[in-house]
C-alpha cells in the first residue's frame, strides 16, 4: 500500500516535505538503480556514467556472427574498444542470423553465450517470440521509426539497405543488372548467393526480391523460389556462399548481396585488381533493415547495453553510413545536424520509397522459403 507521505515524497521529495511541516519520510522505501541485467535503459541504471562504469567492470562483449567489413563492424568495433576500454571478441564472424539465435537458445545463461546480436529484423521477430530477448529502451528509442522497432523494446533496427547484384567486371564479360539478367546464357555457375535463405536474413531478402522481380507479392514469396529453381536449371546458380574472400578469389564472379556489402567490396577490392560493378535491380527492388538486440541471459549485460548506446549513437550510426549502409536514425540526424553529409551524398540513388512487409507476411514468407528452398536448387 502507498502512504500519503509516500505519494507526496515522489512528487515533491521528502526535504520538501519536512520544510512544508509534513514530517521526515526516513522509513519510506526507494528504489534504487536497476542492475545491469535488468536495467531497461541507461536511466533506469542511474545515468550514463553508471552504465559506463558498470560496462567497464565488466570489461568484455561477446558478439556473434559480425564480420570486420559488414556495416564497418571493424571501425565500429575498434571505437568502442578505444573509447571505453571493453575488449570484443567476436564469435564465428561469418555465421548467420539463425546461427546466432541458436546460441542463444542453446547456451542459455551459459559464460559462453552471446551478449548480443545482430539478425534481419525477420529473425528478430522470431527471437524475440521464444524470449530470449532482453527489453531495452537506447537514448534514442523515442526518434527510431515506429516500424523500424519492437514495441516493447526487445529490438531495434539499427542500419538498412536494398539488394544488389555484386559483377566482377574482369571475369564476366557483361554484368547483369536485373534479375531477369541473371537468367541469360553466359552466367552459367557465376550466380551466388551471401547463404542459405532458411537461416540467412540476406538470402532470405534476396529470395523476396526475387519474388518482387516476377510478379510475387510481400504476400506471395513462391515466384522468388520458382526464380532460384529455374537459376539452377539453367546452369547459373553457383552454391558457394559469397564473402569477400570469395569475391576476391573470384569463386563468386556475381553475388546477389545488400547494396552496402557490395558497394564496400568496391572500395576494399580496387587495390587487389578487382572491378566489382554494383547494381540495384529496378525490377526486385527490396529494401530491409538490421535489428540489433541483448541477450536476456547477457554474461556481461552492462556492456551489452552500452554497446547498443554505441551504435545508435551519432558516432556509431555515421560509421554505418560510410560504408554506405543507410542508418536508421539518419532522417533525425539530417534534422539536428548530427548527419556526415558527405559520406550520404555517397549513397547510390533509388527511386520510390521503399516499402516493408509486414510481421504476417514475414511469418508466411518465411514458412514457405523453409519449406521450398532445398527443393529448389536440389539436384
Amino acid at each position: 500500500m502507498t502512504t500519503p507521505c509516500a505519494r507526496a515524497a515522489a512528487a515533491f521529495g521528502c526535504f520538501a516535505l519536512v520544510a512544508l511541516g509534513l514530517g521526515a519520510c526516513e522509513n519510506t522505501p526507494t528504489a534504487g538503480p536497476a542492475k545491469p541485467s535488468v536495467a531497461t535503459s541507461a536511466e533506469s541504471m542511474g545515468g550514463m556514467r553508471a552504465l559506463i562504469a558498470a560496462a567497464k567492470r565488466e570489461g568484455t562483449l561477446r558478439a556473434i556472427a559480425l564480420p570486420r567489413d559488414w556495416a564497418d563492424y571493424g571501425s565500429l568495433i575498434n571505437g568502442f574498444e578505444k573509447k571505453y576500454g571493453i575488449k570484443v571478441t567476436v564469435e564465428n564472424p561469418l555465421g548467420h542470423s539463425e546461427d546466432e539465435i541458436d546460441a542463444l537458445r542453446k547456451r542459455g545463461n551459459r559464460p559462453t553465450a552471446p551478449d548480443v546480436i545482430d539478425v534481419g529484423d525477420t529473425f528478430a521477430r522470431n527471437a524475440a517470440a521464444q524470449n530470449l530477448l532482453a527489453p531495452y529502451k537506447v537514448a534514442a528509442f523515442d526518434v527510431i521509426p515506429g516500424t523500424q522497432k519492437d514495441s516493447k523494446a526487445r529490438w531495434s533496427n539499427n542500419y538498412g539497405g536494398y539488394i544488389s547484384i555484386g559483377c566482377d567486371a574482369n571475369r564476366v564479360k557483361s554484368c547483369p543488372e536485373t534479375f531477369a539478367d541473371l537468367l541469360k546464357p553466359g552466367y552459367q555457375g557465376k550466380v551466388a548467393l551471401e547463404g542459405d535463405p532458411p537461416r540467412s536474413a540476406t538470402a532470405f531478402a534476396s529470395v523476396y526480391a526475387a519474388a518482387l522481380a516476377n510478379k510475387g507479392s510481400f504476400d506471395d514469396v513462391q515466384p522468388g523460389l520458382d526464380f532460384f529453381a529455374e537459376l539452377k536449371h539453367r546452369g547459373n546458380f553457383n552454391p558457394v556462399h559469397s564473402d569477400s574472400a570469395t569475391v576476391a578469389s573470384g569463386r563468386t564472379p556475381i553475388s546477389i548481396n545488400w547494396d552496402y556489402i557490395n558497394l564496400d567490396y568496391a572500395d576494399r577490392l580496387r587495390d587487389k585488381g578487382v572491378n566489382w560493378q554494383v547494381a540495384i535491380p529496378f525490377d526486385g527492388s527490396f529494401a530491409q533493415y538490421f535489428a540489433l538486440a541483448i541477450n536476456k541471459n547477457a554474461p556481461h549485460p552492462a556492456a551489452a547495453r552500452l554497446w547498443q548506446e554505441y551504435l545508435f549513437s551519432p558516432e556509431g550510426q555515421n560509421l554505418r553510413l560510410r560504408a554506405y549502409a543507410r542508418p536508421v536514425l539518419m532522417d533525425a540526424m539530417r534534422q539536428d545536424g548530427t548527419l556526415d553529409k558527405a559520406a550520404a551524398a555517397r549513397l547510390p540513388t533509388v527511386e520510390g520509397t521503399p516499402q516493408f512487409p509486414t510481421d504476417a507476411q514475414l511469418e508466411k514468407a518465411g514458412e514457405t522459403v523453409i519449406q521450398g528452398w532445398a527443393k529448389a536448387v536440389s539436384g
